[in-house]
């Protein structure tokens, strides 16, 4: 069999293209590749094609056909084989491999992200000039679905910082829309980086879905925590006191002033009194925030009696974070964390909208929260884990 060289090959693309146009597009990928697995065996053998060489390294052993779908068409080429136990596989092919995966892939995200199959098919057929049958976008769905619960279940460890928060999204269930609460939990390891702990998604926000959502973290192997920082979800209040009694607990500051107005009876009072409230919040430390609270307790026990009675009770919720380092409490007073993470769950649930059903909610929360993980375990430090000991509650 005669090989042709390097001029041949591209003087052939060249009649191609010349004759054809960029219709020929996919006939001269054809022969590039197919003479590029020739030159990349020549190089593994250490010989080229009949040459007689000491330092061979194996032989030629004809070729498998194989067809391969890109952007551009579909080609079919000959793949080079080999044996005297040389080892090759043409890397354009495993490249190629790669960009099918992700194709693979992209389809599966587009289906997560609420575009019909029809839609799904007539894109891949404008990109990839091929199609791509209902079953095979199923397929691919149930493979993310597949990839994304290992990632779910995947082992933790010790993480101090553990920070919690829960966001609705529109379902449907059984024909009528309905809320479904999505659970997030965040951690901060040993070493100041943050991850992704796990989510989990229900019809509600009760204690028996927090309490299931904190217990398998605990049984993946979530321990050492030395604080929970969260909002005062009640269910969640109820889990967090279940499976974690003697972690204490900071409840998000932020929260906390925006609860306070609904206990300030007039509207012009309103950016007075949670100026005061963060007044209480920025004190150096707990005794200067204790007596700061004190004051302020004081003060509004006869003007607004109700919003005096709910600082007394609430307020103090949010002092835990003085047991922290000072270097740590800015940002573990509030669940911002969290909270950014949010937004960006909500910028890309906007375009489904509304969700078919709980498990099309999960994977496309999963994928999106994966990836933020991903991030992060690139970034620089959230927190230097290092300073100095931290300060007791009295």
């Amino acid at each position: 069999m005669t090989h042709p060289s390097e001029s041949d090959v591209l003087e052939t693309v060249l009649q191609l293209l010349t004759s054809e146009g960029t219709s020929s597009l996919a006939k001269c990928l054809q022969i590039l590749i197919n003479q590029a697995m020739l030159q990349e065996r020549s190089a593994v053998l250490n010989a080229q094609p009949y040459e007689r060489s000491e330092e061979r390294k194996g032989h030629a052993n004809g070729f498998k056909p194989k067809t391969l779908a890109t952007r551009v068409g579909k080609l079919d080429l000959q793949v080079p084989q080999v044996r005297g136990g040389v080892k090759f596989y043409p890397s354009s092919l495993e490249k190629g491999s790669r960009s099918e995966k992700a194709l693979l892939l992209s389809m599966a995200e587009m289906y997560v992200f609420g575009i019909a199959t029809r839609k799904v098919t007539k894109v891949v057929e404008e990109l990839c000039g091929f199609e791509v049958s209902s079953s095979q976008v199923s397929a691919c769905a149930a493979l993310l679905d597949s990839e994304l619960a290992l990632w779910r279940e995947r082992p933790l460890g010790a993480f101090p910082y553990v920070l919690l928060d829960a966001r609705y999204e529109k379902v449907r269930q059984n024909g009528i829309l309905v809320d479904c609460a999505v659970l997030i939990a965040i951690g901060i390891d040993s070493n100041g980086m943050r991850t992704v702990l796990g989510t989990s998604v229900a019809l509600s926000e009760a204690e028996p879905h927090w309490r299931a959502f904190l217990t398998s973290l605990v049984q993946r192997g979530l321990h050492a925590v030395t604080m929970i920082i969260s909002d005062a979800h009640s269910g969640l209040d109820a889990a967090r006191r279940a499976v974690f009694p003697s972690v204490p607990w900071q409840r998000c500051q932020f929260h906390l002033q925006q609860n306070a107005q609904a206990h300030v009876p007039r509207q012009d009072l309103r950016s007075v009194v949670a100026s005061d409230i963060r007044s209480i919040f920025n004190c150096p430390d707990l005794p200067t925030a204790q007596a700061r609270l004190r004051d302020r307790v004081a003060h509004y026990s006869k003007s607004m009696p109700n919003l005096s009675a709910w600082m007394e009770l609430n307020i103090p919720e949010g002092f835990s974070v003085f047991l922290l380092p000072h270097s740590h409490q800015r940002r573990l007073r509030t669940s911002n964390a969290v909270e950014r993470v949010n937004q960006e769950i909500k910028r890309r649930t906007r375009v489904a909208s509304i969700f078919p059903h709980p498990a099309s909610l999960l994977r496309l929360v999963s994928a999106l929260l994966s990836e933020i993980s991903s991030e992060w375990a690139t970034s620089k430090l959230y927190l230097n884990m290092t300073p100095n000991q931290p300060s007791s509650l009295s």
